[in-house]
């Protein structure tokens, strides 16, 4: 059994994965204060939750866009589970060819989510993540990731919005009944989701035109379940795609000496 963690700037994504067959799929907060006992009780209680005995899992891989983070939790996998986790990163065998100006700087779950979506989909194809940050990932017609587009996230607005005005509150990122809001709050939900729907919708067509041709929109990250259906475009909503991705990885360089690893 293969254990499969992504770590984000809001959230960490932790799920196992057993014969290619994806067991969870939970979420916990990321915890820049966590030691690696308290990372390692909370991974023992998510698998514990979904019956996973730490005993089974044999392996661990990690993709992190939170350098301060991974390590904690490499450790927290070595104290939990006594294996060593692969990190995605320089040295790892991906199978994705990368034509943007630095390679080196493409994040590791950009990476991941489209090999995953490469894998599933197949090209061309945009991926779009909704994070803290929204990023749209697009690759050509001949499998290659030529670059994209970093946008601030959904809460990350909001955020913004409610601390940089006097009287807009915090609010709950739910889906009012209608466009035209009637009170403060329905007036920031339906602006926040439906702007970024048309956002979406927006910039898959002008990736389209740019590129000639039309492709296969995918979408992953926590809040994407928000804005997927309001979008016009047919977009496949793939919550998974993380942990696909990983799963790809780990497969790719099974048995292999591993250039970095916690």
């Amino acid at each position: 059994m293969l254990l499969a963690i992504d770590i984000g700037n809001t959230n960490i994504v932790i799920g196992c994965i057993q014969n290619d067959t994806i067991l969870f799929n939970e979420r916990v907060s990321t915890n820049h204060a966590a030691s690696d006992l308290e990372y390692a009780i909370e991974i023992k209680t998510i698998i514990e939750i979904h019956s996973v005995e730490k005993g089974d899992i044999e392996a661990a891989i990690i993709s992190s866009v939170v350098p301060d983070v991974t390590g904690v939790v490499g450790r927290a996998i070595k104290k939990l589970i006594g294996i060593d986790a692969l990190v995605v990163g320089p040295g790892i065998k991906t199978g994705l060819s990368i034509r943007i100006d630095n390679p080196a700087q493409l994040g590791s779950d950009l990476a991941v989510d489209a090999i995953a979506g490469l894998d599933c989909y197949g090209a061309p194809l945009i991926v779009v993540d909704m994070g803290t940050a929204t990023t749209v990932s697009v690759i050509d017609k001949d499998s290659n990731y030529i670059g994209g587009m970093i946008i601030p996230g959904l809460f990350t607005s909001l955020d913004s919005l409610s601390s940089k005005t006097a009287q807009l509150p915090k609010i709950r990122l739910d889906v009012p009944d209608h466009i035209i809001g009637k009170n403060t709050i329905e007036c920031m939900q339906s602006g926040i989701l439906h702007f970024t729907a048309c956002g979406i919708d927006g910039t898959i067509d002008r990736i389209e035109k740019e590129l000639g041709y039309r492709c296969t929109v995918v979408a992953t990250g926590g809040l994407a379940r928000y804005i997927v259906p309001l979008c016009n475009r047919e977009i496949i909503y793939d919550d998974d795609l993380l942990l696909k991705g990983l799963m790809i990885i780990y497969n790719k360089n099974k048995g292999t000496h591993y250039e970095k690893r916690i």
